[in-house]
Order: C-alpha cells, then structure tokens, then sequence
C-alpha cells in the first residue's frame, strides 16, 4: 500500500524488480530502499534544505524524490548503469510536472562512483551497498580529499550495511559511528537490517 501511496504522491515509478543487470561484479543489482524504511530514517535522522546529499547507487531515484520532497534538500543521484538513469531523468520530469521544485536542487549523472567529483557543499552520502569494498574504498577516497580542500562536517549513510563497508570505515578512516537505526518490526534479527550513521566533523 505504501508503494502505491508514494509513487502517486511523488508521481514517479520505481517499483518492480530489475530486468537489467550490471555487467561488472563491481557493481550490484538495483534494489530501491523501501518507503517504510525511508519512513523511520527520515523520523529518525535529521534532513534539512541546507543539505547536499549524494545518493551513490541512485537507480530510479526514489530516495531523492523522497527527500528533495520532505525536507526540500539539494540531492544529487549516481548511477552507471544508462537504463536506470534514463528511468530517473523520466522520474524527474514528471515529478517536477506535479511539484513546485527547484530543478537545480534535483541533479542525476550517468557516470561510475568513483569518477564522480565531490562538490564543496556535498555533506550526506546513501550506501545501499551499491558497489564492491573496492569501489567504496575510492569514493570515501575522494570525500575525504574534498573534505581536507573544503572543512565540512560529513555523514555517511549505510543501509543494511556489508560488514566490509563497516570495517574498513571504522579501521582505516577518521570517520566515528554517529547513530545506528535498526528496524525490528519489519524485518528479522538479521543486525544488517539497519541504517548505519558515521560522521567526520572537522570541528573535533
């Protein structure tokens, strides 16, 4: 029922299983965060229109429509596989035919990860396990050499994180387990099942 409630209401399509398949082990199937997750984080962690979020993984753009509606934050979607992209460019058009938006404040690109240059005002990453611990390794690369240019405190945003993800963040970066989210009545005792927050706030 909530599928059916946001699509109409952002009038977007993101549903359905994926057809198409990337032809890099790099990279893994698309798979949209559920609404009713997207529900407890929202409630939980705290967006806002200052924000700049970079939702690496993006596929038909579901997680920014959302946000870019509710909290009215800047989101930018990667995605490089060209048929999800073209969903979500499609996804756009119509959203922003039903909603009042600024379409500056709604950006996709077409490109891998790790080719994607951070912008100064980028400060909230989404990881829904999108890519292999290789990829990940140079795309937190590359946030923290935009950090070192530009001061910021940043977060990144793990959903049903790999235990590689976690690992190779709290062994070998600056940044610190800020919040965890689990989601108990949806799903298993399955730990995964929960949002990971870690921040690097340069003011410490």
């Amino acid at each position: 029922m909530k599928e059916q409630y946001y699509e109409k209401l952002l009038n977007i399509k993101t549903s359905g299983e994926q057809k198409i398949f990337n032809e890099s082990f790099h990279y893994n199937r698309y798979e949209p965060t559920s609404y009713s997750v997207l529900e407890i984080l929202s409630k939980q962690y705290h967006f806002t229109a200052e924000d700049h979020i970079v939702d690496f993984g993006c596929g038909k753009g579901r997680l920014n429509f959302y946000i870019n509606h509710f909290f009215d934050s800047t989101v930018t979607g990667i995605e490089m596989n060209t048929f999800f992209y073209k969903q979500a460019i499609d996804n756009k058009r119509d959203y922003l035919k039903k909603h009042k938006k600024k379409i500056t404040k709604i950006d996709f690109l077409n490109c891998f990860a790790e080719e994607y240059h951070i912008n100064p005002s980028d400060n909230k990453f989404y990881f829904f396990n999108p890519f292999s611990i290789q990829i990940f390794i140079k795309v937190i690369g590359n946030i923290l050499l935009s950090v070192e240019d530009y001061e910021r405190t940043v977060d990144i945003i793990l959903f049903y994180p790999s235990y590689d993800y976690i690992y190779f963040l709290e062994n070998n970066t600056p940044f610190v387990l800020l919040n965890e989210i689990k989601l108990p009545y949806l799903y298993d005792n399955d730990p995964r099942h929960s949002f990971l927050v870690y921040r690097l706030d340069y003011r410490i």
